[in-house]
């Protein structure tokens, strides 16, 4: 079989198995946030934080209570880091330093999972289980409850009410991410994923059987545990520094396809909890046309220049095998590169900075397009429904016509604030990747000169800023200045948005419904499918084109 048939197969697999995924878990999780009931377990839960699981929040109340409990998160997480020294089954690492500690706090707070150390040569076991594992899961769970908030927003009129944060928090990670994890891990062990709490050994360093001298320390860990929830909750950061390459947390390449199912299953079963919520599965098929449009075009062209060959080299290996597992492939890489980048996990299974010019350049903009195909646990949704306003907007500028989505006037508060929501993340990444380059310091961190040291350092802004996590390699990013820079980045990029998701959520919430008429757009149908793909295109090549062109264009095309 070639490489590019197996690379196929592969796509085809995943596509299966997330079609049949689909309608039941879309289903399963609209049912978790619409039932009146709560399960025991979760009471107690309630009774030990003290919430009153069914009172109704207004907008503000709910933002309160994600950013109170994201800075507690926040604040709990660095402390661990900073006390690790004197913490049992530490491994005798030595406590985390302030500005690493702020950068990896705010890193799993924020859902991003940057990482500027080596997993295996700095964490020990309670900081990786307690500390940094248990936010791959409510930070998953916080992006999922905010998508909820808008989707109510859609469904409801003449109240400002958007649920409870606190129900909607737990029962995101006691019925959805919990046990699908566990299923997950499960899955991982028997592929060969290790889980244990072992100490470090030291072993030999051999080649096709025979010693080569040396010795290597590898640790244990509870890795296919967290393996499972850092990639179905799209958070990314690995227990080992060459993540998800790694041959402990990723052994085989069906364990490979299955991450990357993982990864997407959530984000893309999300639009069809949304289309229930609302009242019209319909609506629920366009969201997801969309999406898989731009992420089959995306896959598609990723192994397109990744399989391109251009010289005798990859002729011989079969595409471009440089950076890439030999157990995965070009096409098992490609895909990977692609999912990740195109949700907010920040997995590797490749270095992505050793793919064609243009690949990389690919891996870049799926982060720039705001990781809305599918998304992040609930921040793709979210993102795709502020993008699916801007687009009604456009319609409605075109025929003359007061635009609506869903029953809902979309005027001028609706639209700043959606404006807003575009705006934030490239001011971030353009702003702060400007500053990296005419500073004198930041460039020294940048192994490579001319357009792909600027790649590095523009996809480090990017992936942080965007909350993906995934680092295009080759930048010294443990530095004071991009441990505290990418730490702000990260906080501002997730937190700031989810302020202006919620008061828009609020907004619709308390309007009255609108009758559709003749002249209403029909946004269940293919026309405004295109539309709206059409609209991030658009929004997403007029802002970072000029950044594009000094990176990895400049390199594709040289």
């Amino acid at each position: 079989m070639g490489p590019v048939l197996a690379g196929v197969l592969q796509l085809l697999a995943l596509i299966t198995a997330l079609a049949l995924a689909y309608i039941p878990l879309g289903n399963y999780m609209a049912k978790v946030y619409t039932s009146d009931k709560h399960w025991r377990v979760e009471k107690w839960i309630y009774k030990g934080i003290g919430a009153n699981p069914n009172t109704e929040m207004r907008w503000t109340a709910y933002l309160r209570g994600v950013l109170a409990f994201s800075a507690v998160g926040v604040l709990f997480l660095y402390l661990l880091q900073r006390i690790q020294g004197v913490l049992p089954g530490s491994l005798g690492f030595s406590a985390i330093d302030p500005d690493q500690a702020f950068n990896t706090a705010a890193s799993f707070v924020s859902n991003t999972n940057w990482q500027s150390y080596y997993g295996e040569q700095a964490m020990g076991h309670v900081v990786q289980t307690v500390g940094l594992a248990v936010q791959n899961f409510v930070s998953a769970a916080v992006g999922i409850a905010v998508a909820v908030a808008l989707v109510r927003g859609f469904s409801r009129s003449r109240t400002g009410e958007l649920g409870n944060f606190w129900a909607d928090l737990v029962r995101g990670t006691v019925r959805i991410l919990v046990p699908i994890a566990v299923i997950g891990a499960i899955i991982l062990v028997a592929c060969g994923a290790i889980q244990n709490f072992s100490g470090i050994h030291e072993v030999g360093q051999f080649f096709n059987g025979h010693s080569v001298g040396g010795q290597q320390q590898w640790n244990g860990g509870a890795v296919a545990s967290q393996e499972a929830i850092k990639e179905l909750g799209t958070n990314g950061g690995g227990y080992f520094n060459a993540n998800s390459a790694h041959p402990f947390e990723n052994p085989t390449p069906f364990s490979n396809l299955f991450e990357i199912f993982l990864i997407l299953v959530i984000p893309f079963a999300l639009t069809r909890t949304f289309g229930v919520m609302v009242g019209s599965v319909k609506q629920g098929y366009a969201i997801l046309a969309t999406m898989a449009t731009i992420w089959l075009g995306f896959t598609a062209l990723m192994m397109w220049t990744e399989f391109a060959h251009h010289g005798p080299a990859f002729d011989l290996a079969g595409g471009a095998y440089e950076g890439k597992e030999v157990r995965f492939g070009v096409g098992g890489s490609s895909i990977f590169a692609t999912a990740t980048t195109l949700t907010s996990t920040g997995a590797v299974d490749s270095f992505h900075s050793s793919f064609t010019g243009l690949g990389g350049g690919i891996t870049m903009l799926g982060m720039m397009l705001g990781e809305i195909a599918p998304g992040g646990t609930g921040s793709g949704l979210y993102g795709m429904l502020i993008m699916a306003i801007i687009a009604v907007f456009i319609a409605g500028l075109m025929v003359g016509r007061t635009p609506e989505y869903l029953g809902k006037k979309i005027g001028s508060r609706e639209i700043k604030l959606s404006a807003c929501y575009i705006l934030i993340t490239p001011a971030l990444v353009l702003v702060f990747t400007a500053l990296a380059m005419a500073l004198p310091t930041p460039g020294n961190s940048m192994t490579n000169s001319g357009a792909h040291g600027f790649s590095e350092i523009l996809y480090a802004y990017t992936s942080a800023s965007n909350n993906n996590g995934s680092a295009f390699a080759g930048l010294n990013a443990d530095t004071q200045w991009f441990n505290s820079t990418l730490g702000l980045c990260m906080l501002l990029g997730r937190f700031v948005p989810m302020v202006f998701v919620l008061a828009l959520a609020g907004s619709l919430a308390e309007q009255k419904p609108v009758p559709a008429t003749a002249g209403t757009l029909r946004t269940d149908k293919p026309l405004y499918a295109g539309l709206l793909v059409g609209t991030i295109i658009i929004i997403t090549g007029l802002t970072y084109f000029p950044a594009l062109a000094l990176g990895p264009l400049a390199e594709g095309l040289a």
